[in-house]
């Protein structure tokens, strides 16, 4: 077992985000989950990410405020507790478009080459 504290998550730039600030809870270290990374990202007002495609599938877990999705041609809100999957290769664009601060928990694969030990 591993716990890592919430006071020991360090930031991250997230590529293409804007008003956004993201935090790796777990992964890309010696210790942790081998296939996957955790990370949480906090969307000001206003912020979001994209519109951008990655080769990789993801998972948004919106802990607190709404978070308005565009992918695949089709436009939704999701809200606290609410789970999207974005596949592999599809583009999409995340938006914060009320007053409340946006806060979710992301969880992807590791790139190609990029798992800790070299494993991929």
């Amino acid at each position: 077992m591993l716990i890592k504290r919430f006071n020991e998550a360090e930031p991250y730039e997230a590529p293409n985000h804007q008003a956004c600030t993201s935090l790796r809870l777990a992964g890309f270290s010696e210790t942790g989950p081998e296939n996957y990374w955790v990370g949480c990202s906090h969307f000001l007002p206003g912020g979001g990410a994209g519109p951008d495609a990655s080769p990789l599938e993801k998972v948004y877990v919106v802990l607190s405020g709404q978070l308005t999705v565009t992918a695949a041609g089709k436009t939704e809100i999701a809200g606290p507790m609410d789970t999207v999957f974005i596949p592999g290769g599809e583009e999409r664009e995340i938006r914060n478009e009320g007053n409340d601060v946006v806060t979710m928990i992301v969880v992807m694969p590791y790139p190609p080459g990029a798992a800790p030990g070299g494993k991929s």
